[in-house]
């Protein structure tokens, strides 16, 4: 059983998104602890939020309130509802949250049942739970349910990571099935750059785009984000980033880069995965060998080819460590040109879309610059620039940043309105 630990200060995004999988069917909530369960068990966000509110004392101020876990037993592990919330709640007790506010929900959106448990970190007397060796007290519970509950050892692809839908565009539900992959790729894997995180999505058929221009008297800047065919070509209608709330616009993404940066600095990262990289690059004869190899060890690579059909880039994806990593960053001899030159299927784009997965074509715009100056402005965000009324491809992201009256922040509760529709809730921690 692995076990996800993410903290923040999102309350109402937490709650919401596993509500929202409860009200579509593909969850439910099995247990509460300091959450008043509603006689006809139809929990609102609302009345949860003020339960877990209740619980902390009002002049207690800190970003790192919340906390939000994930449990996931072995796909082949048969556990009752029963078992599953004797499982969470025997994880939190022994984190240290037997006496905070928790919720446990069982999901049921994917090919295995897992849970999500929402608490607090704050006790009622103002002081903080410490999440110093979070992950060391967490893998020894997690090793003791095991054994109590005789499940299947840990597996490192178990992850919920690993389990997240691609975007299929010819579906009616593109901004949910976005959603449902950028949220938690979001808050759960680091990144330092805009191309990092832009080879992280295209795992997942989605795309990312910086775009900024102006209107009458405004300037503006943001994220679009589209769906991704096979060949890495933009389809469907764009989605600018505040439709899924400001943890996914630039802003918030630019401190999420900069914070990254100091953890994979602090926690040696990088070293771990070029060990593991130069070990299977070394034993490798071809780019489809050393493909393969790496991801039995749980890591992917991203090939970025121009139009031209050049070989400039090339990312490394740890899902083990949920780090992402320009091969630049890993050695001179990891990145795109060197790769190139010791892997003959690499160089040739043609042999690479046939045989090769996690090949990314750029707009023929970044394709023009030289490989040696991708490498180092990959490190930066990319921008494009544009003008609102063009008929490009670039011109049709900018037309969705156009301000639109009446827009509120999705991770906050909007004011009541009289409205027809029913409103949505969503953001995933």
């Amino acid at each position: 059983m692995v076990a996800d630990i993410h903290i923040g200060n999102n309350l109402y995004g937490a709650l919401a998104y596993n509500q929202e999988k409860v009200d579509a069917g593909l969850g439910k909530i099995l247990e509460t602890n300091r959450v008043f369960v509603p006689a006809d068990g139809q929990f609102s966000v609302g009345n949860c939020m003020r339960d877990f509110e209740r619980a902390m004392p009002p002049q207690v101020t800190t970003t790192r309130g919340i906390i939000h876990i994930s449990l996931n037993p072995h796909p082949e592990d048969k556990i009752n509802d029963d078992q599953l919330a004797d499982i969470g709640r025997e994880y939190m007790e022994k984190l240290g949250f037997g006496g905070q506010p928790w919720m446990i929900f069982k999901h049921e959106d994917i090919d295995r049942q897992h849970l999500h448990i929402v608490s607090t970190r704050v006790r009622n007397d103002g002081t903080l739970i410490s999440d110093k060796k979070n992950y060391e007290k967490s893998r020894q519970i997690t090793d003791d349910l095991e054994k109590k509950y005789s499940l299947h050892p840990k597996d490192r692809k178990q992850g919920e990571a690993w389990q997240l839908s691609p975007v299929d565009a010819s579906r009616s539900d593109l901004k949910k099935q976005a959603a449902n992959a950028i949220k938690p790729l979001t808050t759960m894997y680091r990144f330092q750059s805009l191309g990092e995180y832009r080879a992280l999505l295209s795992l997942y058929n989605i795309g990312v785009e910086k775009v900024e221009g102006s209107n009458p008297g405004n300037k503006y800047v943001g994220l679009v984000y589209s769906a991704l065919d096979a060949d890495g070509n933009r389809v469907g209608k764009p989605l600018k980033s505040s439709l899924f709330g400001k943890d996914y616009g630039i802003e918030a993404l630019e401190q999420m880069m900069k914070k990254s940066g100091e953890e994979i600095k602090s926690k040696g990262i990088v070293a771990d995965t070029r060990a593991i990289v130069s070990v299977s690059m070394t034993k490798a004869r071809t780019g489809s060998e050393f493909r393969a190899d790496l991801q039995k060890k749980g890591i992917d690579m991203i090939l970025r080819y121009g139009n031209g059909g050049r070989l400039f880039g090339v990312t490394f994806i740890d899902h083990n460590s949920r780090t992402v990593l320009n091969g630049s960053a890993l050695g001179k001899e990891f990145s795109a040109n060197a790769l190139g030159a010791r892997f003959a299927d690499f160089a040739q784009p043609q042999e690479c879309r046939e045989n090769l997965q996690s090949v990314l074509y750029v707009p023929a715009k970044e394709a023009l610059r030289p490989a040696v100056q991708h490498e180092q402005e990959d490190k930066q965000p990319a921008t494009v620039k544009g003008h609102g009324g063009d008929d490009s491809p670039v011109g049709s992201l900018l037309s969705v940043l156009t301000p639109e009256p009446d827009q509120h922040d999705d991770n906050q509760p909007a004011p009541t309105r009289k409205k027809k529709k029913k409103r949505r809730y969503g953001r995933q921690v």
